[in-house]
């Protein structure tokens, strides 16, 4: 990727979001790319590469504007969740069959799963969660303190909330490290470390072999299969002694004759956990690299912790947007603020696009904690696809960085993360981090 030298600005012509590469760039050069994009008249389309056994998919019109997400987001009758709303390309039956969860439908049978999951997410559940966040929170520092300076994703922000929906579904911590292992190779099915497979770039896009492609599919099949068990094995024997938990819930609720189907209670729970963790964890670890970044931001948060750590947590939210996008299938022809898509069409709302809108937020590449209003869109667009865990994931951030910056004041990174390769999370996988222990 290269700049006009007479204009001094990245050429459209250069950009491609459906290169492996784009997304191996460093966070600002991406961030000028959509700076660019947004500035071209309309979407901008782009091939995807044909690939060993998924074959080629038709490409991707990237919607990068605020208001052409948030409106997309509005009209999932038009801009669909069906087939897939999580992956470019359509992927294979071995695949699909552990990962299609309610996210990657539409209404009758969304609205149905969403209610039946939100009569489990009850007041008493709710409270429990708030006590235990804060509990673990407390231990997670103690431990920190205890072992010393090191990798913050590993000590800190995979913790939280992993052991937090762990809990709540009922898993023994025993098992927190394989749910760990896990959700990192799913998540992390573009990325060398946890596929072992290299991305050949010789032809100028990047591809992987048939050899490589199995492997990605067989290790993130072999994930989806292993959390669908651990699923089943607890919802038989919370169908037989329910405990109060979130699983028990799930697999017992009867909502107007509505019940999950185990298919359907095993995808919800690999959602759960891997979507419970993965995204709130990416912005525990944004949140410290930005506050060490933005020394003047970290200090307005230490001067009145309560009055500023929720502008923070959405700032934190915003300026990192952990999902980077969501896959949506047009069902009809449809003029959408100017541009006329075509049924069959295929979009990709890019969040972190939208999150940076000159026309929505003033100085939008500027880290300000006290940004009001702050309409961002990283739990996803306004919508029946509105993110379920939202609240949960704004009081885990808003309570570790609590125990963090109170007991740990001086706490920071050391260095440049190691960044997840994905085009579909902004991931870190390590961080290193010091602070000064306190005084026993």
């Amino acid at each position: 990727m290269t700049t006009d030298n007479a204009a001094g600005r990245l050429a459209v012509e250069e950009i491609n979001l459906a290169d492996l590469r784009f997304w191996k760039r460093p966070l600002a050069e991406r961030a000028e790319a959509f700076r660019v994009l947004r500035a071209q008249p309309g979407p901008r389309y782009f091939q995807l590469p044909k690939m060993p056994i998924v074959g080629e998919s038709p490409g991707t019109w990237a919607l990068v504007r605020h208001i052409d997400v948030a409106e997309a987001s509005r009209h999932p009758e038009v801009f669909s969740s069906e087939p897939s709303a999580t992956s470019p390309t359509d992927l294979p039956r071995i695949v699909e069959r552990y990962f299609k969860s309610m996210i990657d439908m539409d209404d009758p049978r969304h609205a149905v799963i969403r209610r039946v999951v939100s009569r489990a997410f009850t007041p008493r559940m709710l409270a429990k969660a708030e006590d235990d966040i804060a509990g673990r929170a407390r231990r997670i520092v103690d431990e920190l303190i205890e072992s010393g300076p090191g990798d913050f994703v590993a000590k800190v922000a995979v913790r939280l909330p992993t052991e937090v929906i762990c809990d709540m579904l009922g898993i023994p911590p025993e098992q927190y490290g394989q749910v760990i292992a896990l959700t990192n190779r799913t998540i992390g099915y573009t990325d060398p470390e946890y596929t072992g497979v290299q991305v050949d770039y010789s032809s100028g896009v990047g591809r992987v072999s048939t050899l490589g492609m199995l492997r990605t599919l067989s290790a993130m099949s072999v994930a989806g299969w292993r959390l669908h068990r651990l699923a089943a094995r607890l919802g038989r024997e919370r169908v037989r002694r329910p405990t109060g938990d979130l699983t028990s819930a799930l697999v017992n609720a009867n909502v107007d004759g509505e019940k999950l189907t185990p298919q359907e209670f095993g995808a919800f729970f690999l959602l759960l956990v891997v979507a419970g963790n993965e995204t709130t964890r990416n912005a525990i670890s944004h949140g410290l690299k930005l506050l060490t970044d933005h020394p003047d931001q970290k200090a307005l948060l230490l001067e009145d912790f309560e009055g500023r750590i929720a502008g923070a947590v959405d700032e934190i939210i915003r300026y990192s947007s952990p999902v980077i996008f969501m896959r949506r299938n047009v069902t009809r022809d449809y003029l959408l603020n100017g541009h006329r898509f075509r049924k069959g069409d295929r979009v990709s709302l890019y969040y972190p696009s939208a999150n940076r809108d000159e026309t929505v937020f003033t100085d939008p590449e500027t880290f300000d904690i006290t940004r009001s209003p702050n309409p961002h869109i990283a739990f996803g667009g306004p919508g029946p696809h509105y993110c379920l865990g939202a609240n949960l994931a704004r009081r885990e951030i808003t309570v570790m960085f609590r125990e963090l910056l109170t007991r740990l004041p001086d706490i920071h990174t050391t260095a440049e993360p190691d960044r997840l390769e994905s085009g579909f999370i902004n991931g870190l996988k390590r961080l290193p981090c010091t602070f000064t222990p306190p005084a026993p």
